[in-house]
């Protein structure tokens, strides 16, 4: 387990598009330029360099030379980082760790080993102790899975060897091939004719039968992996069995065998453990007690009276109990689990809190238990719920490590209602979301502003680093802003084809006026979180990248028009977005939209605009806030994305029999880039809408700026009719 320290502290995955990618062999052909004596990998290296956010303050709180089976090697021209921005890693390295990594293999007699990017509450973001993917693999991206075989037909015990790979989706294909070293092998997500469990699965089979039948272990953290995913796992690995003379087993390994070696490499990150705060009801709008008794009353009615439900997602503990915490970097979220029954809450949690807390929590009847009772708790509560022939609910994406701990009692897999009552706003969320709005497109505006002035009037240098690091100066004299909600993504030229990229504090690259930027960034305030993304050109952009604009402006118009029949999903939707990039031959590698959390997650499920059929199971309903976000990025050269949040709104007047209809409104009030826009390419309602918009931004920010600044004079320029 990690050591604890007591101290303060896109929408994604595989939309179809064009291959854009490059394998490890192309990448390890490049001229890699470690800095001097350097032995790190990027992973450590980023962990090392990142900066306290300002949330923290605020709250006070190898792969042998080998392919994947019959997966052909594919080049292409790749956008990069500028040649000194990363220290790029030496092939050693790893080598060294998926070395002591396969010995801890063979001490538990595997084969292979699978390390999940998530935490044990399934995060999408983890704390900087559970990033044992990135350090294992050297690949720091948000999303991916690495697998690591051992070689059972090497019987070198001193130097066991075998392969590793890294499956990650299209939103990080560049960034992996720049971050990976040779020891790895990358499977891009929707691309590839494997996915990752397929090709363990397939490596465990070939040693099984090569060894004569032998069993051939693939093991993980039970803790780090759904119980949906460890059954699809299950049930491939029988088909792949049957009818054959191999044995393929996946099994719970309790020790996690990359905690095992970390320190023998680096020190080993801490968690977090940060006071919390309490958000009144002006922000929150609806009392602990009050949710409480909905959650339950739905469990009832829907589950035939069932009264025991498990809680481990931490936004959904933060929001049900109206706490905040800064134990993950910009997630307000504290390290919990929860479990609700009829006549009690437990809060399990190593997390202080101040008297003020303390007396809520009793009042609430919450009682507080510390984090890791909850797995003796949970086995304590199979056996009085068996005895008593009583059903726990688990959410369908619980552990297997909770499922394992219930065993013996009747469990039953539903979905959160917690995850579906926090994607609905109500009406003081909604109101405090317009105002955080206001407070981030004020920063944003003098932000943009002052960019262009020094770099085009001021003609000074400045790196993408650096920008961003003002963009949070800017936002910091905002009043109840708690931190940024994710790292910003401030890119220039070539760089903004990387669709996750962040910029390195060391070694960033120089804004180039004369190109792109593009600027992807939110904010956490007490009122809410935003989620903004604005493309920018300062001197004369190119005709392609003009009418490249424009068709990504183009489809998020059209899905801030669409009025919508309720029961329509993300999932339905998504298509509006692109129909104009599709018919110039164009695409993007990212879903769409994701819901946006209340001084909450950045990414909030379980709503989203995509091709993921998960999202057709959640039709969007009033009250969702949630991003539209379509772009386009050309490797190597530039890219392009405009994001808004959108709120989900009842269409008055709009009714077909029973069946109500739903459409949007923009939340954001940051001005699209004139200079970028091809008003040939727009009909008469676009330019209405677009000139609309921009006049409620003017009359929306304006006040809040000098008139003789150059915020006021950048934005009255922006918006000024087309």
């Amino acid at each position: 387990m990690s050591t604890v320290n007591m101290r303060p502290s896109l929408a994604s995955f595989s939309a179809a598009g064009p291959a854009a990618a490059t394998t490890t062999a192309a990448v390890s052909a490049r001229n890699f330029k470690p800095c001097a004596n350097c032995t790190c990998s990027y992973g450590q290296l980023s962990r090392q360099g990142r900066r306290s956010s300002a949330l923290l303050r605020q709250i006070n709180f190898s792969r042998k030379h080998s392919h994947l089976g019959n997966l052909p090697l594919s080049t292409t021209n790749e956008s990069v980082y500028s040649s000194d921005s990363i220290c790029q890693i030496k092939s050693t390295e790893t080598a060294k760790r998926l070395l002591a990594l396969r010995k801890q293999m063979a001490a538990h007699d595997l084969c292979c080993y699978i390390i999940p990017s998530e935490d044990e509450h399934q995060s999408e973001y983890v704390s900087q102790a559970d990033e044992r993917r990135a350090f294992i693999s050297g690949f720091t991206g948000s999303a991916g899975v690495a697998c690591v075989t051992r070689d059972l037909l090497n019987f070198n015990t001193d130097k066991p060897e075998g392969k590793a790979v890294l499956s990650t989706d299209g939103r990080y294909f560049n960034q992996a091939s720049q971050e990976l070293d040779p020891n790895w092998t990358l499977i891009r997500q929707g691309e590839d004719p494997v996915t990752w469990l397929q090709w363990s699965i397939n490596e465990a089979h070939e040693m099984s039968l090569a060894l004569g039948g032998k069993t051939a272990k693939i093991g993980i953290d039970p803790r780090l992996i759904s119980f949906d995913q460890v059954k699809t796992f299950e049930k491939l690995i029988k088909d792949k069995n049957e009818g054959t003379d191999a044995k393929v087993e996946f099994v719970a390994i309790s020790e996690n065998l990359v905690d095992m070696i970390w320190s023998n490499f680096e020190t080993i990150p801490v968690r977090d453990l940060n006071e919390l705060l309490h958000l009144q009801l002006t922000y929150s709008g609806k009392c602990f007690n009050s949710k409480r008794e909905l959650v339950m009353q739905y469990l009832s009615e829907k589950h035939n009276g069932a009264t025991h439900l498990v809680v481990f997602a931490l936004d959904e503990i933060c929001w049900l109990l109206n706490l905040r915490g800064s134990d993950i970097e910009y997630n307000p979220v504290f390290f919990a689990y929860l479990v609700l029954s009829n006549d009690e809450t437990i809060l399990f949690t190593d997390n202080p809190f101040d008297e003020k807390i303390e007396e809520y929590l009793e009042q609430s009847n919450v009682k507080v238990e510390p984090y890791h009772n909850i797995w003796s708790s949970l086995s304590d509560k199979a056996v009085t719920l068996a005895e008593k022939k009583e059903t726990i609910l688990i959410p369908s994406n619980s552990s297997w490590e909770i499922v394992r701990k219930l065993n013996g009692s009747t469990v039953k897999r539903i979905q959160s209602p917690i995850e579906i009552m926090k994607a609905v706003k109500n009406e003081t969320e909604i109101q405090n979301a317009h105002s955080a709005q206001i407070k981030d497109a004020v920063a944003l505006v003098q932000y943009f502003s002052w960019l262009e002035d020094q770099l085009v009037n001021q003609e000074k240098l400045i790196d993408e680093y650096k920008a961003a690091q003002k963009l949070t100066e800017i936002r910091k004299t905002a009043k109840h802003y708690m931190g940024n909600s994710f790292a910003t993504i401030s890119s220039t030229g070539a760089n903004a084809a990387i669709i996750h990229y962040s910029p390195p504090q060391e070694n960033s690259s120089m804004i180039d006026p004369t190109k792109i930027y593009l600027c992807d960034s939110g904010s956490q305030f007490l009122e809410g979180t935003t989620d903004i993304t604005r493309t920018l050109h300062f001197t004369k952009p190119s005709k392609e990248e003009i009418n490249n604009y424009t068709l990504v402006l183009k489809g998020n118009l059209a899905l801030e028009r669409l009025v919508v029949p309720e029961g329509t999903s993300g999932f339905n939707i998504d298509v509006i977005a692109r129909q104009f990039l599709w018919q110039a031959g164009l695409d993007y590698k990212h879903g769409t939209g994701h819901g946006v959390g209340s001084f909450l997650n950045v990414h909030e499920g379980p709503i989203g605009i995509g091709s993921k059929p998960h999202y057709g199971n959640f039709p969007l309903q009033k009250g969702n806030i949630i991003t539209n976000e379509p772009g386009f990025y050309k490797d190597g050269e530039y890219g392009i994305r405009i994001e808004n949040d959108l709120l989900v709104k009842e269409a008055e007047g709009l009714q077909f029999g029973k069946r109500k209809f739903l459409k949007f409104e923009n939340l954001t009030m940051v001005p699209y880039c004139r200079k970028l826009i091809n008003t040939s390419l727009l009909t008469h309602e676009e330019i209405s809408q677009i000139n609309e918009y921009h006049a409620r931004i003017w009359s929306s920010v304006v006040p809040f700026l000098q008139p003789s600044s150059i915020s006021f004079k950048w934005l009255k320029k922006e918006t000024k009719p087309l």
